[in-house]
């Protein structure tokens, strides 16, 4: 058995590749073969590549090699010991693509999820918990989420054939109802309906000096919400916390699972910034500061909008402070009548802010100097705090990830991404080890992406050099993706409207 120590210290990243990889379109998303370690009898009637993909894609990493092809081989047993508590952390931000796209370039697809639960059960050998466990968006529908994916129909088989219960945590203590709201221009009080949250609870942790905000003002910090005092509650002076799930710090062992995706705040969602869905209080997370750099801000670029249109954005962040972030009902219904006149003002006047302003709005570019921080910080917790949310001088928990890149998202990701194939999951046992090749094979530069430079330049965070990485590959061409004067861009991903023509190699 591996210690957490051991296994961020393994820098080799697998990136298993296959042509016309697709997922397979009906749950449970059992395998087509009975492979000689399968824990289960039901077996798909269709064809399953992926469960075959992610076989490959841990032979790559050189786990139980010895035992491959035998009814004892358990891939994950240096991770795992039976009687463990293993999370499953996915992508599960969205219920949906508002623009009509493919859902899976957004999350997840359950069909990885499910080829991890049944190797996760074959190192517990079925003593121990499996926690698929996720903070989506606070508009995601999760019932609709649990309809799309077919979790239930995995919970149900695993129950079935082995009286094992697989559990499902959405760990947000509220969502807004988007069904009910219809048209509504803001998230109003009346449609965030309550939900019990965490079962295990939270933990707020407190980074204090070693924040990357410590000793930058957080007057004009704006976080996930509308209430932006939350926020500087969170991030002030001294006091630098952020509200964790506790089941996630409790576990033994976090698998995450994120999707290969662009992110319009800091560039790419992998593992590393994917750790807010660890987060159950969002409103502790600064995503931006308000207005631009020479304002003490990042929300955007110099020079972008116009006079008109500056003193619209600002108009709209007051009204957000005076009443939307009380979140009640008269100041939610007084909100909703200003902003109609307002709307019907500024159109009269041509004072509309142009559609790529408004893409950029909410520190949506390269420039954004805050979301950054917050996800390495997010990674300093998942590192080293325990499950009372105090921090150590040793990782406290082992970790294994699996990027999820048969489709990816490319151009308004997180979002509302365009579907990319690409036929690739990518995995390793260090997180940021993985995030810069994965970033790599999107064909941008991991030293433009904040997060990533600065886990690589502190040895407290990324335990050892990017130049002793080892890519392992079925195909030749990705062996050489870190090589320093290598300047191929690959899966050649378009990247979101405010990093085009920075990030790219």
């Amino acid at each position: 058995m591996k210690n957490p120590v051991e296994l961020l210290e393994n820098l080799n990243v697998a990136i298993y590749c296959e042509s016309g990889l697709e997922y397979p379109g009906e749950a449970p998303y059992s395998p087509h073969i009975k492979y000689p370690e399968y824990p289960l009898k039901h077996i798909g009637e269709k064809a399953n590549s992926v469960y075959d993909a992610f076989r490959q894609t841990l032979l790559l990493l050189g786990l139980d090699r010895e035992n491959f092809g035998r009814p004892n081989w358990s891939p994950l047993k240096e991770i795992i010991q039976p009687g463990n508590t293993v999370v499953i952390k996915p992508n599960f931000v969205l219920d949906r693509h508002d623009e009509g796209g493919d859902l899976f370039s957004i999350i997840t697809h359950p069909s990885v999820i499910r080829a991890v639960i049944d190797y996760v059960y074959l190192a517990l050998e079925g003593k121990g918990k499996i926690i698929i466990a996720d903070a989506p968006q606070m508009d995601c529908d999760f019932d609709n989420l649990l309809q799309k994916t077919g979790l239930r129909y995995i919970q149900e088989l695993y129950r079935r054939e082995l009286g094992f219960e697989v559990e499902v945590y959405d760990l947000r203590d509220f969502w807004y109802d988007v069904k009910k709201a219809k048209r509504a221009k803001a998230a109003y009080t009346k449609y965030r309906l309550k939900l019990p949250g965490d079962p295990k609870g939270r933990i707020v942790v407190s980074l204090g000096r070693e924040s990357l905000f410590y000793g930058i003002n957080s007057q004009n910090f704006y976080g996930a919400d509308y209430d932006r005092t939350e926020v500087i509650r969170y991030h002030n002076g001294e006091v630098q916390e952020y509200v964790m799930s506790k089941t996630v710090l409790s576990a033994d062992v976090v698998i995450l699972l994120p999707k290969l995706k662009v992110h319009k705040k800091v560039g790419v969602t992998l593992n590393v910034k994917g750790l807010v869905g660890a987060v159950v209080n969002k409103n502790c997370l600064v995503h931006y500061r308000l207005g631009t750099a020479t304002e003490g801000g990042d929300q955007f670029p110099e020079g972008v909008l116009s006079k008109k249109e500056r003193m619209v954005v600002k108009l709209q962040r007051l009204a957000y402070d005076l009443l939307l972030s009380h979140r009640h009902p008269v100041t939610d219904a007084m909100y909703e009548l200003a902003a109609r006149a307002a709307r019907l003002f500024f159109k009269g006047l041509g004072m509309e802010v142009r559609s790529h302003p408004r893409l950029l709005d909410g520190g949506n570019w390269y420039g954004n100097d805050s979301a950054w921080r917050m996800a390495v910080d997010l990674y300093r917790i998942f590192l080293y705090a325990d499950q009372e949310g105090q921090l150590h001088s040793r990782p406290t928990r082992r970790v294994f990830s699996i990027i999820d890149g048969i489709i990816g998202g490319e151009g308004n990701g997180p979002l509302v991404p365009t579907s990319k194939k690409c036929g690739v999951l990518i995995a390793g046992f260090n997180p940021c080890a993985v995030d810069i090749v994965a970033t790599r094979l999107m064909g941008f530069d991991y030293n433009k992406i904040k997060m990533l430079s600065y886990l690589v330049a502190h040895p407290e965070l990324f335990k050892t050099s990017v130049d002793k990485i080892v890519v392992r590959s079925n195909q030749v061409e990705y062996k050489d993706l870190l090589k320093p004067d290598n300047r191929k861009r690959y899966l050649n991903f378009e990247p979101p409207p405010g990093w085009r023509g920075f990030v790219e190699i």
